[in-house]
Parts: structure tokens; sequence; C-alpha cells
């Protein structure tokens, strides 16, 4: 049989419904309310990161900057050398005679002492055209100068730098020119801030592959040097001619980052006008973390900045700091001792 509930009673059952549950009493009023106090939600603002380290740069000091690429010297009579545990990369280039040379790129520091500086090579070009910049350097022959002339930087040398350049008179010419790294980017005029050159962890990735202790690279007429990981510093102490580099100032340099690239050097290695041949693809060694990640590298064209990857294909990113790449000729090689 069907119970009928009277018309006042379906009000009641209704109101309550609309109301709420009330208490024991069958009242409401005294209920206290559950809903949560609107939230507020704080976004926090991104930091800028400086493009060739990958580290913050909170004050976007290189967001206000060019690249600065000054040529240094590599020779026994040039060291110790100034500024160079300063440069964001540093690429060590194979030269005539089979000796190396540093082209050291300056964003995030700006040293005023700088060097030696000694003179531009063809493989300078294939270097800076990704970047531009201003381009420091102390001379050079004539095939070169044509060379990075078709770069698009802004050239620099003791001719036209000023105050910017100067001599060391306690060094022998020619290892006694230096660059004043501040005063160079003050001639920059506009500025045009560089793109990043590498791909980098993000903070609490690391890199993984094959523990490292150390590894040489193998640069011929004397100069392969070594580098050591250092599990304290997180670093790689770089050797060259049988002891520790450290800078002018008793700095050891010691990059976060390296990259072994086996480049063909056109016209062949060590001979006066050739030069790295940077665009097309070759293997790579990639030194991260006190590991190795092996894989090749490639670049489409000279604006296009070198990409990294790994035996999967997948792109290799770096620990944020300083990276020296290794322009290792293909008829040379690189020896490691695993840990």
């Amino acid at each position: 049989m069907r119970r009928l509930v009277p018309p006042l009673a379906l009000s009641l059952v209704l109101l309550g419904l609309v109301v709420g549950p009330a208490g024991a009493s069958g009242t409401s009023s005294s209920t206290t309310s559950t809903t949560a106090p609107p939230s507020t939600t704080t976004t926090a603002k991104p930091v800028y990161v400086d493009p060739l380290t990958g580290l913050p740069d909170p004050h976007r000091l290189t967001l206000h900057r060019s690249a600065l690429t000054i040529k240094i010297d590599n020779t026994p009579e040039a060291m110790p050398q100034y500024g160079v545990q300063d440069a964001d990369v540093v690429y060590e280039e194979i030269v005539e005679g089979g000796i190396t040379r540093l082209a050291a790129i300056f964003d995030s520091h700006l040293p005023t002492v700088v060097g030696p500086v000694r003179s531009v090579r063809r493989t300078d070009r294939e270097i800076v055209f990704p970047i531009g910049g201003i381009f420091a350097f102390s001379g050079g022959a004539e095939y070169a100068l044509r060379s990075i002339a078709t770069a698009p930087v802004k050239l620099y040398d003791e001719s036209n730098s000023g105050a910017a350049m100067f001599r060391d008179p306690s060094r022998a010419v020619p290892h006694n020119l230096f660059a004043n790294a501040e005063l160079l980017m003050r001639k920059d005029g506009v500025p045009r801030p560089t793109r990043p050159l590498f791909t980098y962890l993000a903070p609490g990735q690391f890199a993984h592959g094959p523990k490292v202790h150390a590894f040489t690279v193998g640069f011929a007429a004397g100069y392969a040097v070594t580098y050591t990981w250092n599990p304290a510093t997180r670093r790689w102490d770089r050797s060259l001619f049988g002891a520790p580099e450290k800078s002018a100032n008793g700095v050891q340099l010691a990059p976060k980052n390296v990259i072994v690239m086996s480049v063909d050097y056109v016209g062949g290695v060590g001979v006066i006008d050739s030069y790295a041949q940077l665009v097309g693809s070759g293997p790579a060694e990639v030194f991260t973390g006190g590991v190795v990640q092996h894989g090749h590298w490639s670049r489409s064209n000279l604006y296009h900045r070198t990409v990294f990857t790994n035996d999967q294909g997948k792109v290799i990113k770096l620990a944020p700091g300083q990276t020296w790449v290794e322009l290792l000729s293909n008829t040379e090689g690189v020896t490691i001792v695993p840990r």
C-alpha cells in the first residue's frame, strides 16, 4: 500500500534537501560550514639562463651582450695563460705543424686580461658562424683574413682595438699581446645575444654511461691533453705538457664538459691553409658527470649549431658550466681509462 506524504511534511523534506541536514534539534543555523576558502597560487618567476653555459643568469647580463671570441696561444712559451678559466666555451683546434690553439668564447664573464692573443686560422670561421658577435685576434695570413671576413662577426686586432689590447713587456714577442674582454665588449654597439650551442641537463638529472677516471685527447706533435675526473668538484682537471694546467692566477683549468669531435682537416693535418670541416657529421665522445657517452655530431650548414646525439639517436645533454670542444683529427684517437 502506497504511503502518502502530507503536503506540509513534503515541503519540510524538500526544504531539508535544499538547506542541508539539520542537527538533532532539526535546525541548521548552528552548523559549521565546510567550504574551503579560495586558494591562492604563486607562480615562480622563471630564471634567465646563460645560453652558453646553461647556468642561471638572474641579472640577465648575457641578454645584453654579444658573444666574444678571442684566439689564444697554446704553446709552452704562452704559459701560463690568462682568462681561459672564465670562458663559457673553449674550442681547441689544430694549426700548422700540428700544434694546437684555442678559440675561447666569453659571455657570462669578462676578464680584464685574456691571452696571449694570437692569429686567426680558417677553422675559426667555422666555429664563430652560429654565434656571431666579436672576434679578437692578433692578425693572420691573407688566406685566413679573407676567410674570417666572411663570418658574421666584428673584427678587432691590435690596429683597431685601442686600449682593449696591450703588450706585456715582461714577455717575449709574439707571446705578449693581451686583451681586455670588458673593453672589447663595449665596442660592440647594439648587442646581438647569442643562441645556445648545447642542450643541458635539468636540475636533478644526471648523465649515464661508462664511468671514466681519465682520458687523453691524442693531438700529435706533443700537444696531447689529458683530463682527469675530480669527484670533489665534479669537473675534468686538464693536464698539458705532462703537468696540471693552471691559469696565471693559479686556477686549475677544469671544465664541466669535454666534447671530442672527430673531424676531417681539409688540406691535411697541420698543413698551412688547412681547416677543420665542421659542417657534416662524424663520431663524437661527450664526457660529462664522470661518464662518457659515445655518439655522433652533425651540422647541416654554417649558420646552424652542431647537434650531439648518442647511439640511440637522442640528444646528449651536458652539465651546466664550462665546455671544451676538442677538434681532433679523424686520423687521431682518444684513450680512455675507466674507473
